[in-house]
């Protein structure tokens, strides 16, 4: 966990330095003058390339010269951050640059010029020791692992045999490797051992620009961990990373192709990445693209995690590599700004201590034990030799009565116990249970067995009250059961078709219920046995006929409608006669013209005279007109097998 999760841990800006190297060949140094120009200890000025008569000016936390040293960029930049993991806290070192700008070199240097890991891992064997000392708390191991990023595949340098590794995460947030190889070393002979096989087992390539170009990304982990020898048995662990990156390449120069080309490729892709997750990192983006790339994925905690980062930029002073020296110092001064928050991987050595398995009675009190005791017991006890054992139990730790420990353990929690003891302390709170609180917790155990008791009281109570509500009358019951019965509902056994109907209007069904000899006719479809209804007939009669349609009217109603189309045929205008069904504008004005030659109309079938209607459309006129005087009547529901609609409109 981390230590004081309750704050924010301190930022910690991922710090920069610079290394430029000097000339290859000597000769080219003394005839050309280099594109990089040092100012100061921590600030360097390079050729506008726009404008040669302009340079740019660059500031980091240090700058090396041509001149520096092995020693002096490891003990400035590099040695500060070891004693970080010694407080649990992670730390790492990148190299990067362009191809040939010597990050290989000052990660591993040489046998007469040891770089930056031989020197870390020297340092932090002889730090580990001191401080891991009989007689000092903590007890310090140290373990490493060794990997390369080649092509998008993470291969264990320690056992190349492996294969490719997957990068994990767990619930914490750290990043994690499974499968990888981890060797503990405890003097830097045992690291030389495992380390210089494995460097022989990194893929290398010669190219036009450098004859032992590294064609992937080696990463050297080395783990600290740390268990406090006394309690409360705190476990630490710090992780620096040492990182040699494979530089950029520009093709054109260094004639990559086939295998060289692609590994090219990969080597460009994953810089790329890392150059994106710097743009994120100080845009503040809420996506930071960690996982587009194996290596950015590993490197999550060197940026903008949990580690103090120290980022080393060779950069060569040929004017050939301007422009890649031109990118390395823009990818540093951008990396510049990515902030960290270290903090402290701290946790508790869980089952540090056996269980304490005590039995009821030294649970109890003295006087709950008594109590719990049989007569026979307390007949056969001795009540002096009693007293005494309670004494002296009261005045040992319970600590002293653990057998099955581990020896080393129980002497060491003794020896703690005593050193307690000899500081005048009675009975110290850590390892003793005071009487005092002991008597309260009995007087909180007994209130809760007494409201136990009071709430099952009350339940039997309530009980009670249900069982005589339940022995009531029968009848009261039986009443109360009718009552609350529910009503019994119709089953509904299938959908049928709607029902459709003639609404009447309400005067005509007013007066047709008032006169007692109106009799009410139904449209009914013939040609089956039906029951023809009427308002005055009781006993239905049925009569079959031939399947059509029968209409069945009133005969004053049909003299009442052909009285009133007489009248509108005799004094209606050419407007008025288009009212009427089967009548147009031409069929009007024959009408208005034949009467007013003829005079007015005796009967209606008289337009049989008018030029211009023969005798079917008198008749169908005649079907028409007189219906829609005639009020509506109910019809019968419509039947699936009928052909013809069951209601007729006017």
């Amino acid at each position: 966990g981390k230590v004081g999760t309750g704050r924010r841990p301190p930022p910690a800006r991922v710090r920069v330095a610079v290394r430029l190297r000097p000339f290859v060949d000597g000769a080219a140094g003394a005839n050309e003058p280099p594109c990089v120009r040092g100012i100061d200890s921590c600030s360097l000025e390079v050729a506008n390339w726009r404008n040669y008569q302009e340079t740019l000016k660059y500031q980091f936390d240090a700058f090396y010269g041509e001149r520096s040293s092995q020693q002096d960029i490891y003990a400035g930049s590099v040695q500060p951050i070891l004693r970080h993991l010694l407080e649990g806290q992670n730390a790492s070192v990148l190299a990067y640059g362009p191809t040939g700008a010597g990050k290989t070199h000052t990660m591993l240097g040489s046998p007469e010029q040891p770089g930056v890991i031989p020197r870390a891992l020297m340092d932090l064997l002889q730090l580990t020791r001191e401080e891991g000392a009989e007689g000092r708390p903590w007890d310090l191991s140290v373990t490493m692992s060794y990997l390369e990023i080649y092509q998008e595949k993470v291969l264990d340098l320690l056992d190349p045999a492996s294969g490719d590794l997957v990068i994990r995460e767990d619930c914490r947030g750290n990043i994690l490797i499974p499968g990888l190889t981890q060797k503990p070393i405890t003097s830097f002979s045992e690291f030389e051992r495992h380390f210089l096989p494995a460097s022989g087992n990194r893929t290398v390539g010669a190219t036009r620009l450098n004859q032992r170009s590294s064609r992937s990304h080696a990463v050297l982990l080395v783990k600290v961990d740390q268990r406090e020898r006394l309690a409360p048995f705190r476990q630490r662990e710090g992780k620096l990373y040492l990182i040699d990156l494979a530089g950029s390449e520009d093709n054109r120069r260094t004639g990559n192709q086939g295998i060289r080309l692609k590994e090219s490729g990969a080597i460009n892709t994953s810089l790329f990445v890392l150059g994106k997750v710097v743009d994120a990192l100080n845009q503040g983006l809420p996506r930071v693209p960690y996982r587009d790339s194996k290596l950015t994925r590993l490197l999550q905690d060197s940026l903008g995690g949990s580690a103090h980062s120290i980022l080393i930029a060779n950069i060569a002073p040929e004017r050939r590599f301007y422009l890649d020296t031109v990118s390395a110092l823009n990818f540093a001064a951008r990396s510049k700004e990515v902030i960290n928050r270290p903090f402290t991987n701290e946790s508790l050595q869980l089952h540090a201590l056996a269980p304490v398995k005590l039995s009821q009675k030294e649970l109890l009190g003295p006087s709950e034990a008594k109590r719990a005791r049989g007569p026979e017991e307390e007949e056969i006890g001795n009540p002096e030799l009693t007293a005494s054992a309670a004494s002296a139990s009261q005045k040992l730790s319970p600590l002293q009565k653990l057998s099955n420990m581990d020896p080393a353990m129980l002497e060491r929690l003794l020896s703690l116990d005593r050193l307690l003891g000899s500081q005048g302390s009675q009975g110290t709170p850590l390892l003793n249970t005071p009487k005092r609180e002991r008597m309260v917790l009995i007087k909180t155990v007994e209130e809760k067995d007494l409201e136990i008791e009071r709430l099952k009281m009350k339940q039997k109570e309530l009980e009670a009250k249900v069982l005589a509500q339940e022995a009531l009358d029968p009848k009261e019951k039986e009443n109360s059961l009718t009552v609350h019965r529910p009503l019994p509902r119709r089953t509904v056994t299938g959908a049928k078709p709607l029902k459709k109907a003639v609404v009447m209007p309400l005067q005509l069904i007013q007066e047709q219920a008032a006169s007692p000899k109106t009799e009410i006719h139904i449209l009914k479809k013939r040609g089956r046995k039906r029951k023809v209804e009427s308002s005055q007939v009781s006993e239905p009669v049925e009569k079959a006929s031939e399947d059509c349609w029968e209409l069945q009217i009133s005969p004053e109603l049909l003299a009442h409608g052909r009285q009133k189309i007489l009248d509108l045929l005799n004094k209606g205008s050419a407007r008025d006669l288009r009212s009427l069904q089967r009548i147009g504008q031409k069929k009007a004005q024959l009408i208005v013209g034949w009467r007013e030659l003829h005079g007015p109309f005796s009967q209606v079938e008289d337009l049989e005279r008018v030029e211009g209607i023969s005798g079917k459309q008198m008749e169908s006129f005649l079907k028409v007109s007189v219906l829609p005087v005639v009020p509506a009547l109910p019809a019968r529901p419509c039947s699936n097998s009928s052909p013809l609609p069951c209601r007729r409109t006017s």
